[in-house]
This record gives structure tokens, C-alpha cells and sequence, in this order.
């Protein structure tokens, strides 16, 4: 292996990039993850870059073989929906995780449950691409929305409800006068 081979990120060498102890990083337009911005707002920029840093690590580990791990570090902001307002509300994304790989898909099944790294089967090539976009969904919040919303809401719903409680008899004792008087209550 020489000392200064290059790793391509979209075909990465898992095994040889970790006993290297190698580092990449760069960025990747946002209009290059389509289900990421799926995701996102109209308003979001596609021009904007996804920012990523990578690092290969072997560990060894007494009664295994080592362990191989990568770091992943990821970033972008993207424009979503605030549930609240509905108007657009920016996040940014930040991925800070571990991933460790092994031989084959049923050890990466049986270590993931006990494990704190992220385990993965260890595969001929990894897409960068692929896994940056992935984290970065994961990412997304489940409920975007602004800490205070721009403007306020037209109508809230908790506006008529808050009405209600101050009087909750008020339309009964209005109905029952009414018929008292023989009206019809309804």
C-alpha cells in the first residue's frame, strides 16, 4: 500500500481506508441528495453544500480481531415546514457518529443491538454519498418548527376551547331556560 493512496469517497475501501488510519473530507452540493430534499421546502438553496469529514480508525480489541470504525461528521441547514405556523423555518443538520464494521450481515445484526456504535456489514465498497445522505435524514427533526414563530397564528384552536372553559355550563342554563319557556331545546 503506498503511503500516499487516494480513497474515493462514492467507492470507498472500508478495510484499506481504516488500517490506513485515513481522513477525508469535502462537500457535496444539496441538489445531489434528492431524498433529502424530498424532504425539504421549495425555499431551501440546492446550491448549498453538505459539509462531511471522515476518519478510518482500527481498534484493537482483546478476543477479537479489531475493530474497524469510521467517523462521520456531516452538516447542512435546510428549509422545512414549521408544524406550527406552516411558514418555512431553517435547520441545520449535525451528524456526529460511529460506525463500526464486521465480517457479514448476521454478526452486524446480533452486535447492533448491545453495541453504541452504528453496525454495519463490511462490504467490498461503501458509498460516502449514499451514507451522508442517509445520516442526514435520520437527522431530520420529526416535528420541525420555529423556537417562536415569525408571526401569529389567524386562529388558533386553543383560542375557541379557551372560550368554552371560562363558561362550560353557559349553553346548558341557555337551554334550559329555553325550555322552561316551551321552546324547542334543540
Amino acid at each position: 500500500m503506498s503511503v500516499g493512496r487516494t480513497f474515493d469517497p462514492r467507492h470507498l475501501d472500508v478495510a484499506a481506508f481504516t488500517l490506513a488510519g485515513a481522513q477525508l473530507q469535502g462537500s457535496w452540493p444539496l441538489s445531489e441528495m434528492p431524498r433529502l430534499m424530498q424532504d425539504a421546502q421549495q425555499g431551501s438553496n440546492p446550491a448549498a453544500d453538505v459539509q462531511w469529514a471522515v476518519q478510518g480508525e482500527r481498534k484493537a480489541v482483546a478476543g477479537e480481531d479489531g475493530r474497524v470504525l469510521l467517523h462521520l461528521r456531516a452538516g447542512a441547514a435546510v428549509q422545512l415546514v414549521c408544524q406550527r405556523c406552516l411558514q418555512p423555518v431553517a435547520v441545520p443538520l449535525q451528524v456526529h457518529t460511529m460506525l463500526r464494521f464486521v465480517r457479514d450481515e448476521s454478526m452486524a445484526e446480533k452486535l447492533d443491538e448491545d453495541s453504541e456504535e452504528d453496525v454495519l456489514a463490511l462490504s467490498a465498497t461503501l458509498d460516502l454519498h449514499e451514507l451522508v445522505e442517509d445520516e442526514l435524514i435520520l437527522a431530520l427533526p420529526v416535528v420541525p418548527r420555529h423556537a417562536s414563530c415569525p408571526q401569529p397564528l389567524p386562529m388558533s384552536a386553543g383560542t375557541e376551547a379557551d372560550a368554552a372553559t371560562d363558561q362550560p355550563f353557559a349553553g346548558l342554563a341557555s337551554m334550559l331556560r329555553d325550555r322552561g319557556r316551551g321552546g324547542n331545546p334543540g
